[in-house]
Formats: C-alpha cells, structure tokens, sequence
C-alpha cells in the first residue's frame, strides 16, 4: 500500500537548508521506529516550501498504531518536537497535525 502525505515549511531558505541537511541522517531511533511501524520505504520531495512523502507499507501498518508507537518513544518525540522549527502545518487539519494525508485522484495503471 501507498500512502501520500504533503506539509508545508516556512519560506525561510536557511531553515530549509537546516531541515534537509537532518534528513540526510536521521537519527537512529527514528530510522527503526519508521520501519518498526510497518513502514518498508519512506521518500520526501520537495518543491520550494512545499514537501511531498510518499510512504509504502505493509500489510500490518495503521496509522493509529504508528501514532502509539510515536507517543511512546522518547527519541521520536525529541525528533517530531526539533522538526516542529522547519515545519508549518497545511491549513483545514486537526489541531497539531503536521502531514496531512492526500486523496489519489488519478491512477495511469487503473486508467489503462
């Protein structure tokens, strides 16, 4: 399964500088925490202050469980509370909702 999720940063080219530079090693705890999740591969784009991830999961991911497990670990809290700084939540979400979760409105494969 794959899931498509966008966020918004803020237009400041230094803080985007700072937020891909964490990306290209993120810490430990956090790497096995996404695949502890269910989650087999993870890619962020972005386009000027705009990012685009794409997740592909396995059968056993949910987003509620990843939450739990988010909740629960000291080391992701840490990293969700320092990305806070680079990011800024879309408007229309839920109050602290960072990613939010995009509809697919076109599929070439099942347009075929």
């Amino acid at each position: 399964m794959r899931y498509c999720l966008g966020l918004d940063m803020p237009g400041d080219a230094a803080l985007i500088a700072e937020y891909e530079n964490w990306h290209t090693d993120i810490w430990p705890e956090v790497r096995k925490s996404i695949l502890d999740s269910g989650i087999v591969n993870m890619e962020i784009y972005r386009l000027e202050n705009r990012l685009f991830m794409i997740m592909e999961v396995g059968p056993d991911f949910s987003f509620d469980r990843k939450a739990a497990m988010d909740a629960a670990n000291p080391a992701v809290q840490r990293w969700e509370e320092l990305m806070w700084k680079y990011q800024v939540a879309i408007p229309g979400g839920k109050p602290g909702e960072k990613w939010r979760l995009m509809d697919r409105i076109f599929s070439l494969q099942e347009a075929l």
